[in-house]
This record gives structure tokens, C-alpha cells and sequence, in this order.
């Protein structure tokens, strides 16, 4: 018996098959081997075809297959991560009607705080939880707005794990979770908001039917089969924007557990077992996958937009062919603090952090004589570690305290200089785990079908490949750096 996963990210495509009674992980798969593309029509927007999304899903699943000789009639259920905050519509043939507008695109941002100041400030935070924003629902309400012949011709809308799990069952779906990450759900009500529905004009119409998180939410269909090279029949059993499911990846489902990842965007994550929130919507607050009526854990949510994408972004410019373990080297070889050479990385769209504002990224106090390759790219890392505790000290606030911190294996927190800096500011242990969204996803397939008990059984027993802890002996030349680059932020922001 095997369970097979997706993450459904900007960047890529992540397919994992786990054998379903040891856990053991068979094989990840990812696609495409450069990034997908990002569309920008315009500054601030950012867009990307749903189909290329099930065209990877298709050439991953099948890659996997190959390179596993797993028979796809041993496949017995489906798990899916998505990119959260996305916007997918389609019409009456189940066609998307426009590119999706994805997490990172910050067109709709004076929309929210617009809804936030009509609906009420206290009542939005008190029932959504959030601000509007630049969530889903402020998305939505663009397209109303500014392409209303699209807009006439939806039959549903979605978030992108909704759009996938639709290609394999042929049925529109969505989850609780899903719909209070797009801030369309009252947590009083435990309904569609009716006060966002008339604030921006929506019918509940539109609006897939509802189901659980871990529950049978659709069968494939022959077509996906076909496409996907696997037998009809085969459940989809999960469905978790990737957020949530890194948490559960990393057996983060309780309060006071917290998990981070550091991808294009970086996330730190913290469960709350009632419902809370942030009077500026600086962090944010989403059921968690374990969320129900009678039990209500939420996941408060800090995003920095520009994390790994400007990792990324240092090594095209100035990486000259290094792999990202050579330019770490590099930048091992520079004291803490950079020579004060600071970087902000606050330049892929509006940070919720900063209130919605969008600062761009700035490269600061660069002097000619003294800055190197290597400082660049110490001081890169050092500013998005920076960007991560500002928004630590927020969740404090909130009475998140952090002890311990669990991160995947495959990004940011791979970094020796990045993982410190944030466990020295922070005051924390971090905890680098070997497991993926994917693979999380594919366990937790398991436990709709009976394979697993619970959903603690499905991620348990996890090795830990490496542990972080605060640099005491250099622990003030940390904290002066931090100083003046936040110093320097309250000037920008």
C-alpha cells in the first residue's frame, strides 16, 4: 500500500510516494527543474495558469512512477499542499476563465482595507479574524470590479488545491481551512461571512461545497487517470493550503507547537487552541488542518513575501555560477553584522508584516572599499533572518512563545548563518526535520482511509537531521546588528 502526495507551489511541483505501513518515504519528485514562471502584466501583480499547474502534476506523477516501479493499482489514497491565498475561477464547463491570481500579487490590497474600514474594524477581526486585505476575497472582488464580463461568466471559485483536486475528481470542493485562508469564513458564525458577501456584492453561489479535511473528497476520474497515469477510483483524501501542512509535516498540531519554513515566501507558524488575532492584521490567524466547531486550533501565520525568492535573486545577480552551499561558504568567511552592510527583502510585493506597505528591497550602507561578494551575501542572509524575527516579536506580543522551532530540510533554514541569526534573536532552539509539504500530504492521505488512527500516527517518528541553538558567545554583535537594521526599517516602513 502506498499514499502518494502534491505541493502545489509557485516555484514548483512536489510528488512523494510513502509506503503507507513503515512511513518510508519512496521517492520525491519535483518539476520543473528551472522555476515556473510568474506572469507580471502589470507592477504588483502576479499571476500563473492553472494548467501548467496539472500539466507538472501530470509529468510528476508519472516521473515518479517511473523511477519507483510502484503499480499504480498500489496507490490508495491522495494528498494535496497548495499555494495558499490564490484565486481560481472557472465556468460551467469547469474551464479557468482567467490566469489565477496567486498569493504574492498585492492589485487588491486598497480593496480589503476599504472592507475593513465599512465592515468595521472590530467585527472583521472578531468574526474573519483578519483584515480583508490581500486575501482571496479582495482578489475576487477586483475581478467584480474591473472585469466584470469574466466575473458574469463564474460558476465557482477556488484556491489552488481546489482547482487540482477538481482536474482528478471532476467535483468542486473546498475545505473550512481553505476558506478562511481566502477570509471568507466567520469563526462566530461557523458560516460563509454574510457580511463580506455584502459588503463586496458575492453570491453563495459561488462557493464549492464544503468538506472535511481529512474525508474522501472525490474519486479519480477516468480522464485524470488517464493523464496522470494512474487507475480510476484512487480517493482523494486531504487537502491543506501548504502552510498548514508544512505544520502537519512537521507534527506541529497543538498549541504552543510552532513551524517555519523558508521558501519564495518565509513563514513562521504557531497553533493557538481558540481563536486570535492581531489588531493591525500584521500576522494572521487560519483554522489549522486539525480545526473543527468543537475543537478550534488555529494557526497563527507571520509571511515575509520576500524571503528565498531574494536568495534566489542574489544568485542570479551576483552568484556568477556559485551553488547556494558556495556562496554560504562565502559568506561564513564575514563576521557577524556584515561590516554593516544591510538588506531588506521587502521587495516582492506588499508585507502584511509592514501593515501592507510595499517598501521594496533596499540595499543599504554599501561602501565601495570595504563590501564583497561575500558580504552581499552574508548580509542577504542576515536580512531575511532580520525580517523573521521582527515578526517573532509580534507573535510574542500575541503570547506565542517560542521555544522550539520545526523547519523542513529542503530551504532557508539549511543555512548555518540563517538558522543562528534567527535562533540566537529569538531565544530558540530550531529543529531541522527530514520530511516535505509533499511527503506531509501523503501521509496524511492515510488517515481519511483508516491507514492511521490519527493524524499525530500519520506524522510521527521523525528524524532530525540538524538542531540550531542561540550563539551566547557572540550573542551581542546579533543583537547590535538586529538594532540598526530595524532602526534603519522604521525610516523605510
Amino acid at each position: 500500500m502506498y499514499l502518494l502526495g502534491y505541493d502545489i507551489g509557485s516555484s514548483s511541483i512536489k510528488v512523494a510516494l510513502v509506503h503507507a505501513q513503515s512511513k518510508r518515504v519512496i521517492n520525491v519528485t519535483r518539476l520543473p527543474k528551472q522555476e515556473m514562471d510568474i506572469q507580471v502584466p502589470h507592477d504588483n501583480w502576479a499571476e500563473q495558469a492553472p494548467e501548467m499547474w496539472w500539466q507538472y502534476v501530470c509529468e510528476g506523477t508519472k516521473a515518479a512512477l517511473a523511477a519507483t516501479s510502484i503499480p499504480p493499482a498500489d496507490i490508495n489514497a491522495i494528498g494535496i499542499s497548495y499555494q495558499m491565498h490564490g484565486l481560481v475561477m472557472v465556468d460551467k464547463d469547469f474551464r479557468a476563465i482567467r490566469p489565477a491570481i496567486i498569493w504574492c500579487d498585492s492589485r487588491a490590497v486598497e480593496i480589503g482595507e476599504r472592507a475593513f474600514q465599512k465592515i468595521g474594524q472590530s467585527k472583521c477581526l472578531a468574526s474573519l479574524l483578519n483584515s480583508p486585505s490581500n486575501f482571496t476575497a479582495s482578489k475576487l472582488k477586483w475581478v467584480k470590479d474591473n472585469e466584470p464580463d469574466l466575473f458574469s461568466k463564474i460558476h465557482k471559485i477556488m484556491l489552488p488545491g481546489d482547482y487540482i483536486a477538481m482536474r482528478m475528481t471532476n467535483e468542486i470542493t473546498t475545505t473550512i481551512s481553505g476558506l478562511s485562508e481566502g477570509i471568507f469564513w466567520d469563526f462566530q458564525k461557523n458560516e460563509i461571512s454574510k457580511a463580506l458577501l455584502e459588503e463586496f456584492g458575492f453570491s453563495k453561489d459561488i462557493f464549492p461545497v464544503i468538506k472535511d479535511t481529512f474525508s474522501i473528497q472525490g474519486q479519480l476520474s477516468d480522464k485524470a487517470a488517464e493523464a496522470l497515469g494512474l487507475v480510476a477510483g484512487i480517493p482523494v483524501t486531504y487537502r491543506a493550503g501548504d502552510q498548514p501542512n508544512n505544520a502537519l509535516s512537521l507534527n506541529v498540531l497543538n498549541a504552543g507547537e510552532v513551524a517555519a519554513t523558508g521558501g519564495t515566501s518565509g513563514v513562521v507558524y504557531g497553533i493557538v487552541d481558540k481563536p486570535v488575532f492581531d489588531k493591525y492584521s500584521r500576522v494572521n490567524s487560519f483554522a489549522h488542518v486539525n480545526y473543527s466547531i468543537d475543537n478550534q486550533k488555529v494557526g497563527v501565520l507571520l509571511c515575509i513575501n520576500g524571503a528565498g525568492i531574494q536568495n534566489s535573486w542574489m544568485k542570479q545577480i551576483a552568484g556568477h555560477g556559485l551553488t547556494y552551499n558556495e556562496m554560504n561558504a562565502l559568506a561564513d568567511s564575514i563576521a557577524v553584522g556584515s561590516d554593516q552592510l544591510l538588506i531588506f527583502p521587502f521587495g516582492n510585493g506588499a508585507e502584511r508584516v509592514l501593515r501592507n506597505k510595499n517598501v521594496q528591497a533596499q540595499i543599504c550602507n554599501l561602501n565601495f572599499n570595504v563590501h564583497t561578494q561575500a558580504h552581499l551575501f552574508r548580509a542577504a542572509l542576515e536580512g531575511i533572518a532580520f525580517s523573521f524575527v521582527y515578526g517573532i516579536e509580534i507573535l510574542n506580543e500575541m503570547g506565542l512563545e517560542i521555544s522550539v522551532m520545526r523547519v523542513g530540510n529542503d530551504n532557508l533554514f539549511q543555512s548555518k548563518i540563517f538558522s543562528e541569526t534567527i535562533a540566537t534573536l529569538a531565544n530558540c532552539t530550531i529543529e531541522v526535520v527530514e520530511t516535505t509539504g509533499a511527503v506531509g500530504a501523503a501521509k496524511a492521505a492515510g488517515v481519511a482511509i483508516d491507514i492511521y488512527s490519527n493524524i499525530r500516527e500519520a506524522v510521527q517518528e521523525q528524524t532530525i537531521e540538524a538542531v540550531f541553538t542561540p550563539q551566547i558567545r557572540n550573542s551581542k554583535n546579533y543583537f547590535n546588528a538586529y538594532k540598526n537594521w530595524k532602526k534603519l526599517l522604521g525610516l523605510l516602513a
